[in-house]
């Protein structure tokens, strides 16, 4: 399950092909609150509905009491004003349906740990893919910085992501 930002950061950069190469044969959920957040951003930059339109990705719309409850609970905790609805949405479908969350956003992170929601960070998803022989270092390195330009948050500056790797182990 993916929040906003990844999907809406790699379509700017033309990159969300990488994201469907890390999901391989299986489909993405994306819950109805980061398809709405992705709708109104696709207003302001066309490149954003590539992943309305993606068919890897499924959209599904938090319909059960459960999955209701969850979002209640998680938005109590994450989101402020119109801020990190996806994030709880992401979060609420994750724990309801056993699914992994894909969340950068720190305070979602720290609520997935916080309530035993599976977690899955976008870097992490990329390194497992270098791990995995699916992507190079290299083509990681290239998207990153492309993420950076786009006012996307690293824990690294333009050409740092591959001693950023290293040093913690991941490639």
């Amino acid at each position: 399950m993916f929040d906003t930002s990844p999907l809406m950061h790699f379509a700017r950069q033309n990159w969300l092909g990488v994201l469907k190469a890390v999901v391989g044969e299986r489909k993405a959920l994306v819950p109805d609150v980061v398809l709405d957040e992705l709708t109104e951003s696709a207003a302001r930059d066309h490149r954003i509905q590539a992943a309305l339109e993606a068919d890897w990705i499924e959209h599904r719309e938090l319909r059960t009491t459960a999955e209701m409850a969850a979002f209640a609970e998680f938005a109590s905790l994450l989101v402020r004003g119109n801020r990190n609805k996806g994030e709880a949405g992401v979060l609420a479908l994750a724990k309801t349906s056993g699914g992994v969350a894909v969340i950068d956003d720190g305070a979602g992170r720290h609520a997935a740990k916080t309530h035993g929601v599976a977690l899955r960070p976008t870097l992490a998803l990329l390194c497992e893919a270098i791990r995995g022989g699916l992507l190079t270092v290299e083509l990681v390195d290239a998207l990153a910085d492309d993420l950076l330009m786009s006012q996307y948050r690293l824990p690294f500056r333009p050409g740092g992501f591959r001693n950023w790797a290293q040093e913690h182990g991941l490639c």
